[in-house]
């Protein structure tokens, strides 16, 4: 289902594409493909170039693996996530590696190797889903994530589904138009609150 966001403003197509539904189709996603996302998220910019990233990833096909990323989301993402072929978890490293200082970037430069995972997605059909929703401890305890990695966000992958399949209030959701802020609100001009030129 595409439903492009109906921008104020010219944007690539990609960026109009993305978006987060919550309706997998029953279909694996080839190896080649996810290659592909983690290959982009790989070029991601990020402070000292100390690419903070890691991503934790089970398919369907091993049921296993899967089933432990599964149990970390909370209920509410259980409902529609359990048809997503493909878990992630991405982790943040706190510290730079070469003076063990605290790399205060690492959220960022994570979120930005997201974002070139989530539009290669959109390029190559397929959706991505970002969740808050899950257990960070449990995550950690059952992932064996070190404790200087930060579990950042659950992402469930996929190709689109059938809404249809989702229950009332979801499907609501999936098909309701797509809203933001307007931009006015969120660019400054020159210092914080102050009206930007660009936007009148």
């Amino acid at each position: 289902m595409d439903k492009p966001a109906p921008a104020d403003y010219p944007i690539h197509d990609l960026l109009a594409r993305r978006w987060s539904p919550r309706a997998f189709a029953d279909q694996p996603v080839e190896r080649e493909k996810l290659q592909s996302l983690f290959e982009a998220a790989r070029w991601a910019p990020s402070s000292n170039n100390e690419q903070p990233w890691r991503f934790i990833v089970a398919t369907k096909g091993d049921e296993a693996r899967w089933n432990r990323l599964f149990a970390c989301l909370v209920e509410g993402n259980r409902v529609w996530a359990v048809r997503a072929p493909v878990l992630v978890l991405s982790v943040a490293g706190r510290s730079f590696g070469k003076t063990g200082e605290l790399n205060r970037h690492a959220l960022h430069d994570t979120g930005m190797a997201v974002q070139n995972l989530a539009i290669q997605a959109t390029a190559l059909g397929l959706i991505v889903h970002q969740m808050a929703g899950f257990d960070a401890e449990q995550a950690r305890k059952e992932l064996n994530i070190p404790r200087e990695y930060e579990p950042v966000a659950m992402m469930a992958i996929g190709y689109p589904g059938d809404p249809n399949l989702l229950p009332d209030a979801l499907r609501e959701r999936e098909v309701a138009p797509r809203r933001r802020h307007p931009v006015s609100s969120l660019v400054f001009g020159g210092e914080w609150g102050a009206p930007c030129w660009l936007f009148p």
